[in-house]
């Protein structure tokens, strides 16, 4: 496979403020990356820059193995999808479809071949005589991504398409971007604030915060294994439990701080007595089981049922979120145990949140922060 798109110690500034820092990317033609992280952590920059409409203040941005420091949006065959839709609203919708190859001087009835093939593919044919304001947000987002495809530009750019939505057209939506993308081959750089739309849409996803790559891989990596407190509790939802800690004196067991409760939970190895430490859990890595039969007893102080699942939140400081399937016969105020396998515990430096990984030296198993949370590069290419 070829690389599609290159970026390597790409900076930003605004002035003083340095919105890209150092930003080292390589997509390999065919993938479908997803760039996720809280608002202002510069994922829009960076697909900006990508597009053209951002100049890059440091660094090389190549698309197709050609420099694209310099050139002009029009000349970099990329097309970008916008969270507004960006349709002419005085023209149909095949005049949409039709306005770039018109532009760049293709022939009436080959453009129009184009736009019917395209539509086909898309399911706009019955909507071609329409114009935007006759059409729902999901056939707009339709005419929209239609409009990308007739050009087959090098790379699609998604600039949170999805977001003018309600939630099941959402849901409807993203399944139609990632057919489409397989069926068409394509490389797609795809920005959201939504870490599920993320982990459900792309081969590989690369976390930002503060203009930095927190970190990048295949979802359910970044899932099971986060580099760091951020990564942890942003990917996954509900989000992960965080306990400070303390390691006990048989460095066998952490003492976890809930505010007015205090509990011991066993470790998977050894930890120097007396480190703190932010002990991680996903919500479905706790049992709810009797009071007494668990790891520790809490008392419940909110329990939320959807029918399939029912999530239970601790009245501690911090509050757990436990999620169990079904409806178990749990209400506010009573105490439960809960039941948690060493295995599953995420721990994290209390100090830098860097993740924790088990090393061994001198026969003695300890716990050592990760060399590296921020790789230099990392190359994507389809799963």
């Amino acid at each position: 496979m070829t690389l599609q798109i290159e970026l390597n110690g790409v900076n930003k500034f605004y002035g003083a403020f340095h919105a890209l820092k150092d930003i080292n990317l390589a997509i390999e033609e065919g993938t479908f990356v997803a760039l996720v992280g809280p608002s202002g952590c510069g994922k829009s920059t960076l697909l900006r820059s990508l597009a053209g409409l951002e100049k890059i203040s440091t660094g090389e941005m190549k698309i197709a193995g050609a420099l694209m420091n310099n050139v002009p949006p029009r000349k970099r065959d990329v097309a970008m999808v916008f969270q507004s839709y960006a349709l002419y609203p005085h023209m149909t919708v095949e005049e949409n479809l039709t306005y770039s190859l018109r532009i760049r001087g293709v022939k009436k009835a080959e453009a129009l071949k184009a736009a019917a093939d395209v539509a086909a593919t898309t399911g706009l044919t019955h909507l071609m005589k329409r114009y935007p304001r006759e059409l729902s947000g999901g056939q707009r987002q339709r005419v929209a991504m239609s409009r990308a495809i007739i050009r087959h530009p090098k790379a699609f750019l998604f600039d949170e398409p999805l977001s003018n939505l309600d939630a099941a057209l959402r849901v409807h939506m993203r399944k139609e971007i990632r057919a489409l993308h397989d069926r068409l081959h394509a490389t797609s750089v795809y920005v959201t604030h939504d870490q599920i739309e993320a982990m459900t849409m792309a081969d590989h996803v690369v976390v930002m915060r503060d203009g930095v790559i927190e970190q990048q891989g295949r979802p359910l990596d970044l899932y099971d294994r986060p580099a760091n407190r951020f990564v942890a509790g942003f990917i996954g939802s509900p989000a992960m439990n965080f306990i400070p800690a303390i390691v006990g004196e048989d460095g066998m067991h952490a003492v976890l701080d809930l505010g007015a409760t205090r509990a011991r939970l066993a470790l998977a190895a050894p930890l120097a007595a007396g480190v703190a430490v932010t002990v991680g859990i996903r919500p479905e890595h706790i049992r709810i089981v009797a009071s007494g039969e668990g790891a520790f007893d809490v008392p419940v102080g909110f329990v939320e049922s959807t029918g399939s699942a029912t999530y239970v939140t601790s009245a501690t400081r911090p509050e757990l979120t436990v999620v169990e399937t079904g409806r178990p016969d749990i209400a506010s105020g009573e105490r439960v145990g809960l039941a948690i396998e060493p295995t599953q515990l995420h721990l994290f430096d209390a100090d830098t949140g860097k993740r924790l990984e088990v090393a061994r030296a001198a026969g003695v198993m300890r716990f050592a922060p990760r060399a590296a949370a921020h790789p230099a590069a990392a190359t994507f290419s389809p799963s």
